[in-house]
Parts: structure tokens; C-alpha cells; sequence
């Protein structure tokens, strides 16, 4: 059976972004086509500025949030990455295969450290090498598929770049990899600046909707929505940006073809309001089914613990294969 990983960093809040783009297939295919893993990376979380205590209180909440969208512990494997050691493990070895130039060349580290070498700061080391521990987080399940946004498929490609790099030279240990992701709304952009990502790291912005606002306070972001200089109602991403990414929004939500779409539609009013009922309706069953969870905390707990178990066992016999292949003396006695 194909095996399928990828996961959500606690670093904000999820969107909208991350549930049409991510959260939904994993629930709808991935769990049932293939041996799914599905992780919220909280140590990629440590990569910024970071309060411990949120950290974890997001983590909870992302973890919460995973199965109220769909994913069944019967089904697939839920987990905290920093729950399993061979993610840590695994990274340093890949650490040793990468090279300093693949890591200046990540497009997410150049634009980061050069906004902050704008403010007169530097970035954490950990920032500049965490698309390896993301390789890692690949690598160590035999993973044939990734499931991203079309702005990780840099990763994806690193890490399979590191296991060929690693097979040639140290014997086959890693499945190389390969990036998948739904042809539709695919990159969910900020409501207010449709030219960029709508990103969960940034907290607060009427361009963001975040999976658990309430029904109003969706409608008001959609209403509010930046479109176009233009009158009429087309889909065009390079030349309407604002009005594309609410079509790509209604045709995700309701299973539609953007440029079909637009031709249903003689004004803005109409579609923001179809488009803001439909992302209520969308969300909704998420909320709903967060709530109950939030109501019974002991049984996310039991699911990451289950979750956490299988992942070792499926990560730990190709780590210490990677560990062997590298040159690593075993442990006395076979256990680590």
C-alpha cells in the first residue's frame, strides 16, 4: 500500500488555506487509499520566536483540529513529531548528506532572513536547516507520497535529492519520494492581499479565516474581500487575483470549476455572499466536531499516544538502517 505523510506546524491558528488545501484530502482520500501518516511538526515550530506555552497550547488545538476534520486513528496514524525521537535522530544524519548551498537556496529561509536582516536582526540556526528535519520527517517512513501546497514542493524535492544522494552512497535505505497535491485551490490566498499566501503564522488580519471563526465573522472576511479594479465577473489569476481567489474558494468549496463559475455571476456582491455561505457551510461539521473534542481531552491524548507508538515502530528500522549505512557503531545489545 502506498505510504503517505505530512502534517501541520503549530506556529498559528489553522485556515481555511490549510483545510482546503491539506486537511480535507487527507480525510477524504489519503486515509483511504493509502497507509497514512499525519503529524503536527511541532519542532519546526521552534524555528522563530516562539512562546513555549503556545506552542503546546496550539499544538493540542492542531492535533484537535486533524481529527475534527476527518481523519480516523482507525484509519491512518495522528501524532506529535517531537513524540517520536527518530525525526531528531534521522535529521542530524541527513544534516551530514545536505549541503550548505541546498539550504541558502530554500526560497521560505531567503525571504525570512532577509526581512530580518532588514530589521537590523539574524535568524536561528535551526531556521536555515529545518528542510532537513522536514526530509527526515519524509524519510523515515519509507513515505512514496507528500501531500503539500504547491509552496513545499521545494522541500518534497529536497528530500528526495537526500535520498538518492544517500542510496548512491551508503547503500538503499529511503523510498524517494514525491509531491502531491488537489488541482483545486491548492494555495489559498490572503483575502486581503490576494497576492500572497494565506498563512496561519500571522495572528490576527481580516484576510484570514481560521478554521474555528464563527460563522459571522467568516461572512464579514469574505464581504470584505480586496477584488478588482474591473466590473465584470471573470477568472483570471495573473490579471484578477482577487476575484480568481475567491472563484478557486466557491469551486473548492462546492466542488465547481472556477472559470464555470464566473459565468454564473453578474457582480461581486453575488459571489462574495455565495462565496461566504459556502465556507460557513464548509467549516461548519469542523467546529462542530472540534467542540466535542474539546469536551473530551482524554481521548486526543489516547489517540497521539496510539499514534505516536505505530509511528515509532514504522520510523525506527529505517532510521537505524540510515544510522548503519552512514557508519554509526550499534549499540551493545541491539537497542538504543
Amino acid at each position: 500500500m502506498t505510504r503517505v505523510f505530512s502534517g501541520v506546524k503549530p506556529t498559528g491558528h489553522l485556515t481555511l488555506g490549510n483545510y482546503l488545501g491539506a486537511m480535507r484530502r487527507w480525510a477524504a482520500v489519503d486515509q483511504h487509499r493509502s497507509d497514512a501518516l499525519f503529524c503536527v511538526v511541532d519542532l519546526h515550530a521552534l524555528t522563530v520566536d516562539h512562546d513555549p506555552a503556545r506552542v503546546r497550547r496550539l499544538s493540542r488545538q492542531a492535533a484537535s483540529l486533524l481529527l475534527a476534520a476527518g481523519l480516523d486513528p482507525e484509519l491512518c496514524t495522528v501524532f506529535v513529531q517531537s513524540h517520536v525521537d527518530e525525526h531528531a535522530r534521522l535529521s542530524y544524519v541527513l544534516e551530514c548528506v545536505a549541503t550548505d548551498g541546498e539550504m541558502r537556496r530554500m526560497i521560505q529561509y531567503k525571504e525570512k532572513a532577509a526581512r530580518e536582516r532588514e530589521r537590523g536582526g539574524s535568524v536561528r540556526l535551526s531556521l536555515l536547516t529545518y528542510p532537513v528535519l522536514m526530509a527526515a520527517d519524509i524519510l523515515a517512513y519509507g513515505t512514496d507520497e507528500v501531500p503539500v501546497g504547491d509552496d513545499q514542493t521545494q522541500h518534497v524535492e529536497l528530500a528526495r535529492d537526500l535520498a538518492v544522494r544517500f542510496n548512491q552512497r551508503y547503500g538503499h535505505t529511503f523510498v524517494v519520494p514525491r509531491a502531491t497535491g488537489p488541482a483545486v485551490a491548492a494555495r489559498v490566498m490572503n483575502l486581503q492581499d490576494p497576492t500572497s499566501k494565506m498563512g496561519k503564522s500571522e495572528d490576527t488580519g481580516p484576510g484570514i479565516v481560521y478554521l474555528l471563526d464563527e460563522p459571522d465573522v467568516v461572512r464579514k472576511k469574505v464581504m470584505r474581500a480586496v477584488t478588482d479594479s474591473g466590473r465584470d465577473v471573470v477568472y483570471d489569476r495573473e490579471e484578477r487575483a482577487g476575484l480568481a481567489n475567491l472563484l478557486e474558494i466557491l469551486a473548492a468549496c462546492t466542488g465547481g470549476d472556477p472559470a464555470e463559475l464566473a459565468g454564473g455571476y453578474d457582480s461581486y456582491g453575488a459571489l462574495k455572499k455565495d462565496t461566504a455561505e459556502a465556507v460557513v457551510e464548509t467549516l461548519r461539521p469542523v467546529r462542530e466536531r472540534h467542540k466535542e473534542l474539546c469536551a473530551d481531552p482524554g481521548y486526543v491524548e489516547g489517540v497521539l499516544e496510539d499514534g505516536a507508538g505505530k509511528a515509532r515502530a514504522m520510523a525506527r528500522p529505517t532510521v537505524d538502517a540510515a544510522y548503519r549505512g552512514i557508519g554509526l557503531l550499534p549499540p551493545a545489545g541491539g537497542s538504543r
